[in-house]
């Protein structure tokens, strides 16, 4: 349709509630997959796309997002933000960057990992279509979780946002569009607040439905979504496996352990993370910067946040170890089924051991039960057995 050159809108201001604790100190598109933040990924996928254009919607923690990406010079695009003071929805958050558009623009989720062939597609069929608004589709296993989107004659019919019930339909919103400025600013300036107060995206997109048509782009590459805390295992194994990051950095294990480590190859560690002699490192775990591993550890399909610290003997399974923590000799992380509440809402994620906020402190020859949340800063004393949530600066002690 336009010739204009396209503004890529990516949106990167929630907070990720529900991956709290990790999100008390970061947004949550700077969560670390493999060591490189999840709007990175958003990032390197528009630019190889050819899109040198980008505006970044930040809000919560925004700090933490422009200091990373700055004015785009590292990835020689131009970056420029707009700020949502308020998390009031996707449509506000798109309205923030109004001021910064001309023209056509791409809109895509901060906290998704896609392929650039979606990006591509996208732009492609809204060069070419007469419809203000382009959008990508997939298929779900899972719908009701998405946006639903119906389809009749390839034509998209209905939007519909975790419906309840049986879903319409298995395809689902892919979360990257293409619009009209004009055509999306004018529909989101007609919605209403939803019952909880926000604007949503997904409501524009149904205003642009009644007017005219929304063209759908069907992707069935990559779409990986970290929605809560054991996504980040299965996102990070993901990264791993697709041989994007591998391990060969050499890792220091320091003069005084001349016992190299055995460290699986499709496992990531920093350059600055030094690991003790005998320690294992299996497949599916990641370690950061200036982390240390003691000796004789075993970590399986685990991350573990910058500057964390495992102590000789330990051994974690499907952990994932927040900035700075602290965990103790011969502490035990076990993998295995379990019930974690979070906001009210029961989830039973499979495979799961746990979480230890940043800055958390947990003692030597503790045992940590499958599903354990261990919040910011909290800390465990020596030789507990703890499960559940242990709240943000909690102490949990003997007896």
């Amino acid at each position: 349709m336009s010739e204009q050159e396209v503004t890529a809108v990516i949106l990167a201001a929630g907070e990720g509630r529900r991956l709290a604790p990790l999100t008390n100190r970061r947004p949550k598109p700077m969560l670390p997959v493999a060591n490189k933040p999840l709007l990175e990924y958003v990032v390197d996928a528009v630019v190889a796309a050819g899109i040198d254009r980008l505006v970044l919607v930040v809000g919560y923690q925004r700090d933490r997002i422009q200091t990373h990406f700055g004015d785009g010079d590292e990835w020689n695009v131009e970056i420029q933000y707009a700020v949502q003071k308020k998390q009031l929805g996707t449509a506000h958050a798109l309205e923030q960057a109004k001021s910064v558009i001309d023209g056509p623009l791409l809109v895509l989720n901060g906290d998704r990992i896609i392929d650039p062939t979606v990006v591509e597609e996208v732009h492609a069929e809204f060069t070419e279509t007469a419809d203000p608004a382009v959008m990508a589709i997939r298929r779900s296993s899972d719908p009701s979780s998405y946006g639903v989107v119906t389809l009749e004659d390839r034509a998209i019919t209905d939007i519909v946002e975790k419906p309840v019930g049986d879903s319409p339909s298995q395809l689902i919103n892919a979360g990257v569009y293409a619009f009209e400025s004009e055509a999306i600013f004018d529909a989101i300036d007609t919605l209403s607040p939803g019952p909880d107060g926000e604007y949503q995206l997904t409501d524009a997109l149904t205003v642009l439905l009644a007017d005219g048509s929304i063209t759908p782009v069907r992707y069935d590459g990559r779409w990986l979504d970290v929605s809560h805390l054991w996504d980040l295992l299965t996102v990070t194994g993901r990264i791993l496996d697709s041989s994007e990051t591998a391990d060969d950095t050499g890792v220091s294990t320091g003069p005084e352990q001349p016992t190299t480590p055995i460290i699986n190859e499709n496992a990531y560690l920093s350059e600055t993370a030094t690991v003790g002699a005998n320690a294992v490192i299996g497949r599916g775990t990641v370690v950061g910067e200036n982390a240390h591993i003691g000796p004789n550890v075993t970590i399986e399909r685990s991350v573990i946040f910058p500057d964390a610290r495992i102590g000789a003997g330990a051994v974690l399974r499907d952990c994932i170890v927040g900035a700075n923590a602290r965990v103790g000799d011969n502490a035990t992380v076990p993998s295995g089924d379990s019930t974690v509440v979070i906001d009210g809402t029961a989830y039973h994620p499979t495979g799961f051991g746990g979480v230890f906020g940043d800055n958390a402190s947990v003692g030597g020859g503790v045992t940590v039960e499958p599903g354990t949340l261990i919040g910011d800063t909290a800390t465990v004393a020596p030789g507990v057995t703890v499960g559940g949530l242990i709240a943000d600066f909690e102490t949990v002690r003997r007896g």
